[in-house]
């Protein structure tokens, strides 16, 4: 694996970008690898005189849970890091890392298996076991998308910066999940630099939830964060996201359009599942997505009790 201190060297080099290295450790990936660790200005928090925030790619993911004004400013991105696999990964997990890994499908995984990942003409998941499979059909693929901190910039409305391009939206670094060859949509040797942070919205509160099959330390089955402004009662701001239901993380826009309607948050959580449309093995999700949304609601609101 080589080391490099200088972004148009690593560019030069091709092969697969690293970071923390969680990922590509899990997949036992075989490279050639190139180790990005050694890139100066790639790290770090940088707030802007209008109040956005730059977040440098190899940032860790601990790093944003122990920033103080970062909590402060956008909460539902903090309670997201902090959500994330254990202490120890947290440490060495970078942002980039995290909005770059490779899905986590079983079928993909195996090198019994061949799919549209690796260059095959068929999504095994889609007859297969796959109870964690996306419940909200994009494309042939059915993975879901593996990111969490994906879902809280969602909800932030951020922005991507790579080394040869300006800020775009944090949704067209993936899509509409209808390429089912691909986790994201860099050009092969573009170099994530940071995601960018617009100013919060004046009062806003959030929260994140992810539900999981035991206590900590595992991937959601679905997870959602919800960033709202609440003002005599009434939600003014709303933007809720989700990930673990699909091959993108996703806005769920008829939430949020229920709730700044003034419809009851629960009527509101119901409508997540509006547009999916579940496997025989996996209509749980259903359920268990509507739960999800409605208890970031209630947590972002103050109102019943966190279950």
């Amino acid at each position: 694996m080589t080391v490099l201190t200088d972004l148009g060297e690593a560019v030069r080099r091709g092969g697969e970008f690293r970071a923390g290295g969680t990922d590509l450790m899990g997949r036992r990936a075989a490279g050639p690898h190139v180790d990005l660790r050694g890139l100066p200005d790639m790290s770090g928090v940088t707030w802007q005189p209008d109040g956005s925030v730059r977040i440098g790619a190899l940032t860790t993911v601990a790093r944003l849970t122990r920033d103080a004004r970062l909590a402060a400013a956008h909460p539902c991105l903090t309670l997201t890091a902090a959500g994330l696999a254990t202490p120890q990964i947290r440490e060495v997990a970078t942002v980039g890392g995290n909005l770059l890994q490779r899905n986590r499908c079983a079928y993909f995984r195996n090198p019994a298996f061949s799919c549209h990942q690796d260059g095959g003409d068929h999504c095994p998941a889609r007859a297969g076991l796959a109870p964690n499979a996306a419940i909200l059909d994009t494309g042939p693929c059915v993975a879901p998308h593996p990111s969490s901190l994906a879902v809280a910039l969602l909800a932030c409305d951020a922005s991507a910066e790579t080394h040869d391009r300006d800020a775009f939206p944090i949704a067209d670094l993936y899509g509409d999940g209808s390429d089912p060859s691909r986790d994201h949509l860099l050009s092969p040797g573009e170099i994530l630099l940071s995601v960018v942070l617009p100013p919060p919205a004046p009062g806003e509160r959030a929260a994140y939830h992810r539900a999981i099959g035991r206590s900590e330390a595992e991937w959601p089955l679905v997870e959602a964060v919800a960033r709202l402004v609440v003002d005599d009662g009434r939600i003014t701001f709303a933007r809720v996201a989700a990930g673990g239901v699909a091959r993108v993380p996703v806005r769920l826009p008829e939430v949020e359009e229920a709730l700044l309607a003034g419809e009851p948050l629960e009527r509101a959580a119901g409508l997540a599942t509006a547009r999916c449309a579940p496997a025989a093995r996996n209509p749980y999700k259903l359920a268990l997505l509507a739960g999800t949304v409605l208890e970031v609601l209630e947590r972002a609101t103050g109102t019943g009790e966190s279950r």
